[in-house]
């Protein structure tokens, strides 16, 4: 850490070719909205929350129906994330009684994410 308090990121987050990301906005989002942004609904766009934050993912296939990530799709995916785990019941909003190891998986994820994808809103509850 530099005497600025100032802490380098790893570089093993930036994207290669870094998109243009727009300013994050804190729109909040419905669960039930969020819900309907799970790819399936080519008239909404595809959104990712992690920690109560949304990111649009509708850029990345990955996320799109009958492809791996999708289970992320329309939802807070944050305990799925942190555990690295695909399984839909994994994927909800609770991550605050995980192990500090993996906390720490989820807060890389965020910054992945926040790296790659504009953010568009926060879960309202």
């Amino acid at each position: 850490m530099a005497e600025t308090g100032y802490i380098e990121e790893p570089k093993r987050f930036a994207p290669k070719d870094p998109p243009k990301l727009n300013p994050p906005r804190d729109e909040p989002i419905r669960v039930e909205d969020l819900a309907k942004c799970d790819g399936t609904d080519s008239s909404y766009p595809t959104y990712v929350a992690i920690m109560g934050t949304v990111f649009d993912v509708s850029s990345n296939t990955a996320y799109s129906p009958k492809n791996p990530y999708n289970v992320f799709a329309g939802r807070d995916a944050s305990r799925a994330l942190a555990q690295s785990s695909l399984k839909p019941e994994d994927c909800r909003p609770e991550w605050q009684d995980l192990p500090e190891k993996e906390k720490g998986v989820l807060k890389d994820w965020y910054t992945f994410f926040s790296k790659r994808y504009n953010i568009v809103g926060k879960v309202q509850l």
